[in-house]
């Protein structure tokens, strides 16, 4: 049965909305009071989902926290848990710190959870050491592909005069032959260079590009997955803004994603093959130490085989790839055009599910904000 909602002051919500510590407040039976916006994207639901169900079906997926909370309840004390594992109802899992107090001063009041992501901190230092290889490792890339550029224009051409002065056909073939893996080279170079036009920026609502990634990649996956049909989960946020960003250069990192999805489970022999696309907004996010209101993040999920731990830390830098026949610029090139969005690209994977999220600001970033150490949050899945 739903309990009659109740409400908090406005000014106490607001005030706890603008935490980045997750606030869960319940009753004795465990009803929920109030959950903040940093709760929300900690379990992964709504207020109104909780205040439907309660909050029974957390605890039953985090015995822990349950025993934890009955015995603020018995001792009537404080009680701390530090580095917990805490599972959502979606199943993804989170290292936070507890703290259940019980008996709070909020009307009707009976456990007021605080909860802190302690995995954040090595986020943002994770990520900023990641950018500042990967910039390393691109500056290296162009300084070595335009130190190529030059003798290769210079095997060129001289295929192209050696070509004039053979007499016949057959001889001609072996400078076709160098002047065809001449082209190869350069435009093997021209992408490691990454992207050369900068974003067209112009306003779009993020699921009409997510529609058309879907049509190509169910038309590419009728001959990668021949005999087997792909499975599609959507689940999307109806309720976010339009992004500015450049449309073409999003589909091609999208459609980079979805690719190398259908790849892997095509090589793997995923059964059941399957491809979820998700949408949400991240409140308070952080992208390499700049504060952000309101992200977006996209999220291309598949059931194939995880990426060996071996590649995870490499994933995004040129080169590099698990595939026997691949380039390794694919993600490089995608993570380059997040970055021109003042975004980035994220991988996370759990035995049944490997996910990369894009995430990408919805407004410009907080002023005045020194984020050096700020959590950033997101939305489990």
């Amino acid at each position: 049965m739903t309990q009659p909602e109740v409400k908090m002051p406005i000014r106490t919500a607001r005030l706890a909305d603008a935490l980045t510590t997750a606030i869960v407040v319940l009753d004795a039976a465990d009803r929920l009071l109030y959950i903040n916006s940093a709760g929300e994207q900690f379990w992964d639901t709504s207020y109104g989902v909780v205040l439907k169900q309660g909050f029974a079906p957390f605890f039953e997926q985090n015995p822990i926290l349950a025993k934890a909370v009955e015995e603020a309840r018995l001792m009537e004390q404080v009680v701390t848990l530090r580095e917990a594992e805490l599972v959502s109802i979606h199943g993804q899992t989170r290292i936070a710190d507890c703290t259940i107090t019980p008996s709070p001063d909020i009307a009707g009041a009976n456990i007021l959870l605080e909860l802190t992501d302690v995995e954040r901190h090595m986020r943002i230092s994770r990520d900023a050491q990641l950018h500042a290889m990967q910039i390393s490792t691109r500056q290296l890339m162009r300084g070595l592909a335009h130190e190529l550029k030059n003798p290769l224009g210079g095997l060129k051409g001289a295929a192209q005069l050696l070509e004039r002065e053979l007499p016949n056909a057959e001889l001609r073939e072996f400078t076709q032959i160098i002047l065809n893996e001449s082209n190869r080279l350069k435009n093997l170079i021209d992408r490691m260079l990454g992207p050369n036009n900068r974003p067209q920026m112009q306003r779009i609502n993020i699921h009409e590009p997510l529609e058309q990634v879907r049509r190509l990649l169910s038309i590419e996956a009728e001959e990668t997955l021949p005999g087997t049909p792909l499975q599609w989960h959507f689940d999307f946020d109806p309720s976010i803004p339009d992004l500015l960003a450049d449309r073409d250069q999003l589909i091609q990192v999208l459609l980079n994603l979805g690719r190398n999805a259908l790849q892997a489970m095509s090589e793997s022999g995923t059964i059941n093959p399957t491809l979820r696309l998700k949408t949400r907004v991240l409140r308070q996010f952080t992208i390499r130490q700049t504060l952000h209101r309101l992200v977006l993040r996209i999220d291309v999920e598949n059931n194939g085989p995880p990426v060996p731990d071996t590649l995870v830390e490499s994933l995004f830098l040129p080169m590099v790839s698990g595939r026997a026949h691949g380039s390794g610029l694919g993600l490089s090139i995608a993570q380059t055009i997040a970055e021109q969005h003042q975004g980035l690209l994220e991988f996370r994977q759990k035995p049944e599910a490997v996910r990369f999220s894009l995430i990408l600001p919805l407004h410009p970033p907080l002023p005045g904000q020194d984020t050096h150490g700020q959590p950033h949050q997101e939305t489990p899945s």
